[in-house]
């Protein structure tokens, strides 16, 4: 099964020029002292980007659109503008 990105962003299962979707391999952080390679393992789409408000409590930010499996081994959360397929 293969999800693909979709929004406002640009065609779906495109970040910039590049296909990002569940199983595709990706740079987290591309082009900074921090990039990290690793493996797209989730595809959150329409679930991302809410933040949970209860009254005057802030709960927790929006939540991120890929969870990607870090060559390090680590997982992150991180949004399209953030990563770059290989």
């Amino acid at each position: 099964m293969r999800r693909r990105m979709k929004g406002a962003g640009g065609p779906v299962g495109n970040t910039g020029d590049s296909p990002v979707a569940v199983n595709v391999r990706v740079r987290v952080h591309p082009g900074t002292d921090g990039e990290i390679g690793g493996t797209v393992v989730e595809d959150f789409g329409d679930l991302a980007g809410h933040a949970v408000d209860i009254g005057e409590n802030h709960m927790v930010g929006p939540a991120r659109r890929w969870a990607v499996a870090l060559d390090t081994g680590g997982l992150v959360f991180v949004d399209s503008d953030q990563l770059a397929a290989d």
